[in-house]
């Protein structure tokens, strides 16, 4: 039997349901979301192995206009890198809207020779299927896609037929990766970026993007795996916000954050957190780099 394989690169605007499709596809919280945009900020490895193939998907942050912060064009040259030495790519649009960010995608995705798998996602929101036709062919008269796919991204149905549909791309290749690895990130990323989600979800209306999370321990003690970790903002204004009154804030972001922790490592969990003013370190590129963005 033929073995397929390949790296798959998940693009798009911001907030249009990358980390989430991929989520799925794997079958595992993996990739970190929020209703805001630009939630994801690293290139991420997300890895689905089965009998007869191994799909490395590729999660970017989302393409965006502008750099007015060094973070912004590290997240831009992340996005727009991810095209280059991959098998193929999803690209993802929101049924029935099309902006600028998705005219700046279309720009990248036009100079790559791979396959592209269009992919129309949140069609559930539609009253009828029917309803996407229109914009099927209004994207359609933009870029020739390889295949164009309406899809849920949280239907079982639609997903397992995108993965059909991979297939048919996908090279027949030995596999890049152990089949026990899930992602090529550890598991101290992957855990900074858990504490991240819900500092997001719950502050990102409050605060913008100017917040990091660090991990400074990280020890199995046991059957207990200790965790302290450093949130890192701009300014000391927003540290009051983070721990809001009482602490109660910085305890609710920690409890929900050590249930992700706990059920992706699948053992208990002791988490610290602490939070500490970094004036501009979203704008400063050796900041950045000592806190992961390189």
């Amino acid at each position: 039997m033929s073995f397929q394989s390949g790296f798959i690169a998940v693009i798009g605007r911001p907030n249009v349901g990358k980390s989430t499709l991929i989520n799925e596809l794997i079958g595992q919280k993996l990739s970190i979301t929020s209703h805001r945009p630009q939630t994801t900020r690293h290139r991420i490895h997300a890895i689905d192995t089965r009998d007869n193939y191994q799909m490395v998907f590729v999660d970017t942050p989302g393409i965006h206009m502008g750099n007015k912060k060094a973070i912004n064009s590290y997240m831009n040259r992340a996005a727009s890198s991810s095209m280059k030495d991959v098998d193929m790519i999803l690209w993802l649009v929101e049924s029935g809207k099309w902006t600028k960010e998705d005219s700046r995608v279309l720009e990248h995705v036009s100079q790559v020779d791979v396959p592209v798998i269009l992919c129309i996602n949140k069609v559930d929101k539609l009253k009828t299927p029917q309803e996407v036709l229109p914009f099927l062919e209004k994207v359609g008269q933009k870029y020739q896609a390889t295949d164009m796919f309406p899809l849920s991204a949280f239907s079982k149905k639609d997903t397992a037929a995108l993965r059909a549909l991979i297939l048919k791309h996908l090279p027949e290749q030995e596999m890049i990766f152990d089949p026990d690895f899930i992602t090529d990130r550890s598991e101290k990323f992957v855990v900074a970026e858990f504490i991240r989600e819900k500092l997001m979800r719950h502050l990102a209306d409050e605060l913008p993007y100017d917040l990091t999370v660090e991990i400074e321990q990280y020890e199995l003690d046991g059957n207990m795996q200790r965790i302290s970790a450093r949130i890192f903002v701009d300014k000391a204004s927003q540290k009051n916000i983070v721990i809001g009154n009482k602490g109660e804030m910085l305890k609710l972001i920690g409890t929900e954050a050590r249930q992700s922790i706990e059920g992706f490592l699948d053992r208990k969990v002791f988490l610290k957190l602490w939070v500490k003013v970094s004036t501009g370190w979203s704008d400063d590129k050796r900041a950045l780099a000592s806190l992961g963005y390189d």
